[in-house]
């Protein structure tokens, strides 16, 4: 399991990832973006900054995000998360390919869950 955080600067939601960065990568990689943005602003509820839990696995009240379609190298991955806390959601985003330095590919599954 993994937990990051992630902050609402006034240009929109970054995802906190030092190590990212000291490995070369920039701070616009980090950007939240096409839907990514938006769940964000769901799950935050107004707050300005979000720790989420996320795994590849199933882990107790993590909701799914399921890939739908992955773009290639580089391309990241087009996902729709269904529900969040019992919640209807039918949400869809896409996540770059940060999530590959994550998770270590593009998962079909990415389980999350919000930490309070």
């Amino acid at each position: 399991m993994k937990t990051h955080s992630f902050v609402k600067e006034g240009s929109g939601w970054y995802i906190d990832l030092p190590e990212y960065i000291a490995q070369g990568g920039s701070k616009g990689d980090l950007a939240m973006v096409a839907g990514a943005d938006t769940m964000l602003d769901f799950i935050s509820q107004g707050e300005k900054k979000v720790t989420i839990t996320m795994d590849t696995k199933p882990f107790e009240k993590g909701d799914e995000i399921t890939l739908v379609e992955e773009l290639g190298p580089g391309g990241g991955g087009n996902y729709l998360m269904r529900s969040f806390e019992g919640k209807e959601v039918n949400h869809k985003m896409w996540l770059c390919d940060v999530t590959t330095f994550v998770f270590g590919s593009i998962p079909p599954k990415i389980f999350v869950k919000k930490e309070k």
